[in-house]
């Protein structure tokens, strides 16, 4: 038995030892309209949440009492609507497929959203030429011909008339399509002599010469004689990305088709500490993987990963790139461009999942859908369903298709901004009896399947809000169509809110870290000036956010007077 001074010695050891643990510094944010998804699916609401001093949440609050846990500060949320982080599956950060721009690059370029016809692109060339002074390469991005009246595509032509002396490429909003001027061509040695590739279109006259259009992976040809950025570029490019993503509430994105390029720039950031997103990053197919020949483990207290890697099915609908199982309506001739024959693809796919990374593939049309469903079943016999196959825009898909879906355990990650800036392309481009499958997302959900949102952005806006606008009324910002474009396929707006959060981060294997605000994960969210669920779908478009928190911390602020610093729509 211990005696007396023994036993002594032993409880004032354990007393100091006690008290030698560092303090914590908890943080109590109340007085707030705190509205998320639960694991039922169903909206929970609470009024204040316990912060731990290394970012993740310790108590999700519903009726606020300050004598229920310690906390060392407290915040006053002053009655304001708070949602967890927002998650984009699938953007495209600083770059992305073949130089494609990404946001970042497109910031510091040549902005031709919402141009309004092939004069209106020619004058915003001019004045970037004469504002940039120099020789090098002018690169820019956004225009779409279907917001024209003539709906015709730029030619080099159009572009020789303003700038001959400097090679210009110019690409299509979806980045699947891009027009360059008659040096750019000399400098990538194209002439009539040159083959289109696989899975790529060069546009030619009736003499056969290139019209100076490149559709798809025709793109390559150009982009292979561009000079590629610095790095001190893409970290310039990063950081204008990052804050555009913060100033819109988004604190994960799924970063498709990255460069290792790019992705350096995201290490280095983080490097330095100026990563305040959390990125699951995507390869652009095997190009990093050589680098990176395996998924990464989180890095930077869980802001940056390697997970997966990103091929190409098919094109876009808007330069008819898509695979279509009929030709398109609007051009008999065409059923679009197949990437890869099926043995091919599956080899892809099966050589990234051998190396332990997530599949995800870009498919529009509904034959290239079908193709990677294919391909998903067999690797899902092969790997097992939880590998979390993902399909990227499942824009257009046969109805027979989609219940193939949840049983090989395939993610649709969709976009809803694209169904309302595609509503009329989608009925020309396919007639009116081939849309029961576009934009399908109650129709996924009620096979089982699970649903991502994002945005894609650049190609459309960042801004999560007009995409949980569009989920829930099948209209744009200003209302139209009346009803809802094929309103059978609204969500309710916990769905919709599950896409960007939950659904989001299960895509990309971080649901135990981010996607809700609860006990042990990261304390990521936004405070917004309305209650989305007290305001009509236009209104919740509008939506302005005010405070951006990751890991706890405050890491964006809107300015007192401030407009969005993204360009473009």
């Amino acid at each position: 038995m211990l005696s007396v001074l023994a036993m002594r010695t032993a409880l004032l050891g354990f007393t100091a030892a006690l008290f030698s643990f560092p303090a914590t510094a908890d943080t109590l944010i109340s007085n707030f309209n705190g509205i998320q998804v639960g694991p039922d699916g169903q909206l929970q609401h609470f009024g204040s949440m316990l912060i731990g001093d290394d970012g993740r949440v310790k108590q999700v609050i519903a009726n606020p009492n300050p004598r229920m846990s310690r906390f060392d500060h407290m915040i006053n949320g002053e009655g304001r609507t708070l949602l967890p982080g927002l998650i984009d599956a699938h953007g495209h950060v600083i770059e992305s497929s073949g130089g494609d721009i990404g946001l970042g690059m497109m910031l510091l370029q040549l902005d031709l959203n919402g141009t309004t016809s092939v004069a209106d692109l020619q004058q915003r060339l001019r004045a970037y030429a004469a504002a940039n002074p120099g020789s090098g390469w002018i690169q820019g991005r956004g225009w779409n011909q279907e917001l024209w009246v003539d709906k015709r595509f730029p030619t080099s032509a159009d572009l020789d008339s303003v700038i001959t002396d400097r090679p210009v490429l110019l690409t299509r909003v979806d980045g699947h399509a891009a027009v360059a001027n008659s040096a750019a061509l000399q400098l990538a040695g194209i002439t009539a002599a040159t083959r289109d590739p696989q899975g790529g279109k060069i546009e030619r006259d009736a003499q056969g010469r290139p019209t100076g259009l490149f559709i798809d992976n025709a793109m390559d040809l150009i982009v292979r004689a561009i000079p590629r950025p610095s790095p001190a570029q893409l970290d310039r490019a990063f950081a204008a990305a990052q804050n555009v993503l913060l100033s819109y509430g988004i604190t994960a994105v799924g970063a498709m088709s990255t460069p290792l390029d790019s992705w350096n720039a995201m290490k280095r950031a983080g490097d330095a500490g100026r990563l305040k997103l959390r990125l699951m990053v995507y390869a652009d197919q095997f190009g990093p993987v050589q680098a990176v020949p395996k998924p990464t483990p989180w890095l930077y207290g869980d802001r940056l990963r390697m997970v997966g890697v990103k091929f190409y099915a098919d094109g876009a609908l808007g330069s008819r790139g898509a695979w279509l199982k009929q030709p398109y309506a609007d051009k008999p001739d065409t059923r679009g461009l197949q990437f890869h024959p099926d043995a091919e693809l599956l080899s892809l796919a099966d050589t990234a999942a051998s190396r332990g990374f997530q599949v995800a593939i870009h498919a529009i049309g509904d034959a290239a859908n079908a193709q990677v469903i294919g391909v998903y079943e067999q690797l899902s016999k092969k790997y097992g369903r939880d590998r979390r196959w993902r399909i990227e825009h499942f824009q257009i898909a046969d109805p027979a298709d989609i219940p193939r879906l949840a049983p090989a355990g395939i993610i649709a990650s969709m976009q809803p901004t694209h169904q309302t800036s595609d509503r009329l392309m989608a009925e020309k481009r396919l007639g009116p009896n081939r849309l029961a499958g576009a934009y399908a997302w109650q129709t996924v959900l009620k096979t089982g399947a699970r649903l991502a949102f994002g945005t894609d952005f650049p190609v459309e806006s960042a801004n999560p809000f007009p995409g949980l606008s569009a989920a829930i009324s099948r209209q744009d910002i200003n209302g139209q169509p009346p009803g809802g474009w094929i309103p059978l396929e609204r969500l309710t707006f916990a769905q919709a809110l599950a896409a960007y959060t939950r659904g989001a981060a299960y895509a990309g294997f971080a649901e135990q870290k981010i996607g809700s605000l609860e006990p042990g994960k990261w304390a990521d969210f936004v405070l917004i000036d309305r209650d989305p669920t007290k305001v009509d779908a236009q209104s919740l478009a509008k939506t302005q956010v005010l405070e951006t928190w990751v890991g706890g911390k405050k890491v964006w602020t809107r300015p007192a007077s401030a407009s969005r610093p993204e360009r473009g729509q």
